[in-house]
Parts: structure tokens; sequence; C-alpha cells
């Protein structure tokens, strides 16, 4: 669920608090409310790039992780860098 927050933080920034459909959040602070509105629009726009993103690095770490189980680099200590 999309959601934003835009709150005047001090007498220089606004913080905004926004999060994308896919559950995504973070913050920053804007020097204005216009460069405020600016960021969650933009943000909201990304949200598919920014998820196939975290998608497909999700799934190299899979592969890393099958790979290391199959030459056995992961065997016999903690780390697997001996």
């Amino acid at each position: 669920m999309r959601k934003y927050n835009i709150i005047k933080d001090n007498d220089e920034f606004f913080k905004v608090e926004c999060t994308d459909s896919y559950g995504n959040s973070t913050v920053v602070y804007e020097r204005n409310v216009l460069d405020a509105s600016k960021f969650v629009m933009n943000y909201w726009e990304n949200e598919d790039d920014r998820q196939d993103s975290k998608e497909l690095m999700h799934r190299a770490m899979l592969n890393m992780i099958e790979i290391d189980k199959k030459y056995n680099i992961n065997k016999g200590n903690s780390d697997g860098l001996d």
C-alpha cells in the first residue's frame, strides 16, 4: 500500500517518509514541500524497477549459495573462506 508523510522537521527541512506498493520504504529530508512532493512521485514511479532489482539480487544470492553447496565451499568452517 502506497503511503507518505511529509513533516516539517525544523526551520530548514521537511522529513519525507514514503512507502511504495511493494512495502519498500525510505526516509529523506528535503528543503521545501515541492521537492518533498517530487521525491514521493519519483519514488512511486520507480517502484517496479526497484523491486525488479531486489528480486534479481535475491536470485543471484540464491544461485551463489547453490554453487557453494555444489562445490562444498561452505563445508568444514564457519565462514567458507579457508
